[in-house]
């Protein structure tokens, strides 16, 4: 994308004209993003097929902080991945046009944004998205932003859909440290919505929370229950009571000795090659309508975790694609 932007204090001058064939004009980002796997890659945003989406925003993590520089770090990481997919043999950024979008809902330089701007910026941004018939890829930034997302497919969706969640933690409580947009809330919003969940490789709740997987019959693959029982994927799929799916993925989801640059670490949680492995297989069975990766927050001196989050990035990207075929 070099040339095609440059920065201007709050603002990003984009030329429009090449991309949409419309009048230059000015668009209100926090500052011109590194395009995911490089400037080479990048596709025009008409021309595009999958948006990565950079959410910054960070408001309400409990433990460690820093996943509002989640998204730049992931994008920096992206830039040293080989293209090849050695699993799908291909480079599939040939295939799959990939666009990034400027950041939205943005903290990183000390601004103050309550939640409810976050998601309503998220969701509108999200819903232009969708009907432009873009797929995609959400990066943050703290889970409270899933409920924003998720809420732009569900206004804008005509069929039903699960929310697969990949997470440590239920994020169901009803509300935390006074806020129910607290991260710790993402999924109870989202079943306050009406909608199917499937948590998977969940370790860590509060009673509430326990309470409420009882009373609403939630199906989960607990993460004791995935180390234990090697057909634990066909059995979590076969749960999905709708076609359509979208997934949100915490990283802290994944076993922090892989993943340990999260805001809430906790012992535990999937491996790579079986996080890989029941993605594929949700694309293989199901219309994967969207995703997003959440939760990154890096650490000092370690680059582990924003490239490995890089490749997941990349990996979803492959099955998307291989999926469209």
């Amino acid at each position: 994308m070099a040339g095609l932007y440059t920065q201007n204090s709050s603002c990003v001058k984009i030329n429009l004209k090449k991309f949409f064939g419309a009048s230059p004009m000015l668009v209100q980002t926090s500052a011109a993003v590194i395009p995911f796997l490089g400037s080479e890659i990048q596709a025009s945003y008409k021309a595009s097929r999958v948006v990565i989406l950079p959410i910054p925003y960070e408001a309400t993590t409990t433990y460690r902080k820093g996943t509002e520089n989640g998204p730049d770090a992931l994008l920096e990481a992206s830039i040293q991945l080989e293209y090849y997919d050695d699993e799908l043999e291909r480079e599939i950024c040939k295939d799959a046009r990939i666009y990034t979008h400027g950041a939205i809902a943005d903290t990183k330089g000390g601004q103050r944004i309550s939640a409810q701007t976050m998601l309503r910026e998220t969701r509108d941004t999200i819903s232009g998205l969708i009907d432009d018939s873009k797929f995609v890829i959400a990066i943050g930034g703290e889970h409270s932003i899933t409920t924003g997302i998720v809420d732009a497919y569900r206004q804008r969706s005509s069929e039903p859909f699960t929310v697969v969640q990949i997470d440590a933690h239920g994020d169901l409580r009803h509300e935390y440290e006074g806020s129910i947009y607290n991260h710790a809330c993402v999924m109870r919003r989202i079943v306050d919505m009406g909608l199917p969940t499937l948590p998977v490789a969940i370790r860590s709740l509060c009673q509430e929370e326990a309470d409420l997987i009882k009373q609403k019959s939630i199906p989960v693959i607990w993460a004791r229950h995935i180390a234990q029982n090697p057909h634990w994927i066909e059995e979590a799929i076969a749960t999905i009571p709708t076609e359509r799916v979208f997934i949100t993925i915490d990283l802290d989801g994944i076993d922090p000795a892989l993943m340990p640059g999260v805001g809430t670490p906790e012992p535990g949680g999937l491996n790579w090659y079986a996080l890989l492995t029941f993605l594929r297989r949700l694309f293989e069975t199901h219309q994967v309508i969207g995703c997003d990766v959440m939760e990154l927050a890096p650490v000092v001196d370690s680059v582990v975790s924003q490239f490995s989050a890089a490749k997941l990035v990349y990996k979803l990207i492959g099955y998307q694609t291989l999926a469209q075929r």
